[in-house]
């Protein structure tokens, strides 16, 4: 019972003994292809990224492998931060946008009633 507490990490590091910092693959657990896809876009945005690309482990597993390859000594997690900053700020829009129509149809729908 004493396991059932234990919290499993989110996001784990794997990298090779002595490796490079610029050169890692992050596994996201509970994650699939809707977040691996489009923070790749946004980590292939940075002029400073040489390859960045994501794997499925296994249909029956939700886990996803992302890693990150950058230039010039510049450590993984500086574009791993910039693109999930970004991918944030792109959902907020997004849900700003779609519920400012939805106010906006509502008050339309009132006027109509009036």
């Amino acid at each position: 019972m004493a396991g059932d507490c234990e919290k499993k990490p989110v996001l784990e590091m794997m990298q090779a003994d002595g490796g490079d910092e610029g050169c890692v693959t992050y596994v996201l657990h509970n994650e699939d292809h809707t977040l691996g896809n489009s923070l790749r876009y946004l980590v292939m945005k940075d002029v400073d990224v040489e390859f960045c690309g994501y794997s499925i482990t296994h249909p029956s597993e939700s886990k996803i492998n992302f890693r990150i390859q950058t230039r010039g000594g510049i450590p993984a997690t500086e574009p791993l931060r910039t693109g999930l900053t970004q991918l944030n700020h792109v959902c907020q829009h997004v849900l700003n946008t779609f519920q400012a129509r939805v106010d906006e149809f509502k008050g339309n729908q009132d006027q109509s009633m009036e």
